[in-house]
Formats: C-alpha cells, sequence, structure tokens
C-alpha cells in the first residue's frame, strides 16, 4: 500500500510540475508613470513668453520620455506654496516652478518634499539642494544685444524699453542690458527705460493695456525702436509698435524670452528681432537628466542671445549683423561686459 501511494504521489509530482511549466508567466506590475507639473508666475501659461516657453519645454520632455504633464496657473501670489504643493502631494516626480516670484516657496517645498525633484526657472540658488536646481540666464547679454541692434537701425537716435517690475533681476538685467548695448554702438543714443513697478506683482507682467499706451507715449515722442519684456505687458509695448509704424516712418520692436516673431504674429512686420532665453530647452534637459536619475542640483546655466531679422532681415544692414556677431563672441569670452548688476542696486 505504501508502494502504490509512493508512486501516485511521484505522479502527482510530476504533472504539477508540468503543469507550472506550461502556465504562463505573470504580467509584471505596471510602471508608474514619470510625472512632470508647472507651476505659473501671476502671468498665464499661454502668455507667448516665460510661462509658455518653460511649458513647451514640459511638454516636450512628456512626449520624448513618455511622461505625463499638467499645469497649474497662479492667480495669486499667496498662492505659490499651495499650487506646488498641489503636484508634490500627488506624487508628481519633477515640479517646474516658474520665476523668481517663486523662489521662497520653491526652497521650502524641495526641503518639505526630498524625493521630488524641483526646477525654479529664474531661482539663482544661494544654497545648494540635491534635489532643487535653479536655471538662470544671462539675461544682460542679451538686452544688450538687441540694444546693439536697436541702435544701429534707428534713424530718429531715440530707443524705448517697456518692461515688467525691475524687482524682478531678470527683467532688470533685460533693460539695462538694452541700455548698455545702446550706448555701446551710440554714446549719444536717447534711450528710454519704464518699469511697471508702480503696481502690485500680480498685475506687472499681465497688463498689455498699459504696455500699449506706454510705448504709444514714447513713439509720439520720436522712440522708433520699442522692446517690449514683461510677459503680456510687454507684447502690448510690440502692438503698439505694429499699430504705430508707417511706411514712411517705421517704428521697430523687439521681443522677449522667446522669439516672438512666432507668438505674437499681430506684431511680425515690426519685429526686427526678440532677446531669447532658451528656456525650452534648458527645462528639457533638466527633467531629462532627472529622468535618468542625473539630476544635478544647484544652479544650471541656460543661454541667451538674440533671434532672427525674419521679415526684417533687409532692414539689417551687412555690417550690422558681423557687428552683432563679434559683441556675441565678445560677449561670450568675457572681452565686452554689460557691467549690469545682477540686481538693482538699493535705493
Amino acid at each position: 500500500m505504501t508502494k502504490k501511494l509512493t508512486i501516485v504521489f511521484a505522479v502527482l509530482m510530476v504533472a504539477s510540475l508540468l503543469l507550472s511549466a506550461c502556465a504562463p508567466a505573470a504580467a509584471p506590475a505596471a510602471e508608474k508613470k514619470f510625472r512632470i507639473g508647472l507651476v505659473t508666475d501671476v502671468g498665464k501659461v499661454d502668455d507667448k513668453s516665460f510661462n509658455q516657453s518653460a511649458w513647451e519645454g514640459v511638454q516636450k520632455a512628456a512626449t520624448e520620455l513618455g511622461a505625463e504633464a499638467q499645469y497649474i496657473e497662479t492667480a495669486d501670489s499667496k498662492d505659490y506654496a499651495k499650487n506646488i504643493s498641489t503636484f508634490a502631494d500627488e506624487g508628481y516626480n519633477v515640479i517646474v516652478t516658474v520665476g523668481f516670484g517663486l523662489g521662497e516657496a520653491t526652497i521650502e517645498a524641495a526641503k518639505k518634499y526630498p524625493e521630488v525633484n524641483f526646477i525654479g526657472i529664474d531661482q539663482y540658488q544661494e544654497e545648494t539642494l540635491a534635489n532643487l536646481t535653479g536655471l538662470s540666464f544671462p539675461e544682460d547679454n542679451a538686452g544688450f544685444l538687441v540694444g546693439a541692434l536697436a541702435a544701429s537701425v534707428s534713424k530718429s537716435g531715440k530707443l524705448g524699453a517697456v518692461c515688467g517690475t525691475d524687482a524682478v533681476p531678470p527683467v532688470w538685467r533685460f533693460g539695462e542690458g538694452y541700455r548698455a548695448g545702446a550706448a555701446y554702438i551710440n554714446p549719444d543714443v536717447e534711450v528710454t527705460v519704464v518699469y511697471h513697478s508702480d503696481v502690485g506683482f500680480d498685475k506687472t507682467f499681465t497688463d498689455p493695456e498699459w504696455g500699449k499706451t506706454t510705448a504709444v507715449s514714447m513713439i509720439d515722442k520720436g522712440v522708433d525702436v520699442v522692446f517690449g519684456a514683461g510677459g503680456k505687458t510687454g507684447n502690448g509695448a510690440l502692438l503698439a509698435a505694429a499699430e504705430k509704424s508707417t511706411a514712411d516712418k517705421p517704428v521697430y520692436a523687439i521681443g522677449v524670452d522667446a522669439d516672438q516673431y512666432y507668438t505674437v504674429p499681430e506684431a511680425q512686420k515690426v519685429l526686427i528681432s526678440s532677446a531669447i532665453k532658451l528656456i525650452t530647452p534648458g527645462v528639457y534637459d533638466l527633467i531629462k537628466l532627472a529622468k535618468d536619475g542625473k539630476f544635478p542640483g544647484g544652479n544650471f546655466y541656460g543661454d541667451a542671445g538674440y533671434a532672427p531679422f525674419h521679415d526684417l532681415e533687409s532692414a539689417v544692414p551687412a555690417e550690422v549683423k558681423a557687428k552683432l556677431d563679434e559683441i556675441a563672441a565678445g560677449l561670450k569670452d568675457g572681452s565686452i561686459k554689460t557691467n549690469v548688476p545682477p540686481a538693482k542696486p538699493a535705493e
């Protein structure tokens, strides 16, 4: 009897092994989706400038890295921390915060959520945190280049710039770089740089009506090149140039952050260039580093320069183009300096 039981047991064991070998392998657990969140400053994600360029970098990363991306538009600066925490509490892998104003809230969030990687655009980091990288740009160089361009093509010798608040260092560097670049070409040039600093921070970059009115006032006083540097506020200045320009008395416009020929089509006919920060590739590169487990922490420097002349290529003489190339090279190797301070000096 014992021998029979032994044989039966052996047969059952063999059958069990055969069934196990034939059974399909268990499906691997689904890989958790890499998630990217973006929190705008008080401007909108479709501001055709700063926030939009950052969002385009996030979208590029989502497409190429197979990630999920969402954004939150900040309506009031007091909501910075809440908006950042919304993504962090939902387990997002990377959170991009756009603008100098979110700097403090981003640092606090990075300390609170050490497992999340944070990218702070225009947020220079004094203290290095492994999970927080500030993406910065030499805005004064870009401003200097378009200021040199403006002084070179101006017929009246009068230039204008309509900017966001000078309390934001990158905006200050754009405006003062523009002034310095113009003087580098023509020490006698008259440059009027106006900052929209007499309103709350929530409105300084979202006031196209003020931007347009300010630019019109400048143009009426003889300004024939206008630099708009301040989100939708600056865009208003570009539109003013487009409306006031005539065949016998052209007014040129210069955009900011991105190549605004593509983002403000209403101003294409007068848009001679844009002072650009390569925000989109900078954001993409940092997100990819995070995805690859190589997030740098500390500070990461992107590139800045000026956009093509597009429809106004013929309005820029060959010698001016050569001079701009020379200036760009000098700024890069340090032989030309803008002498623009990191931020507006205390009064």
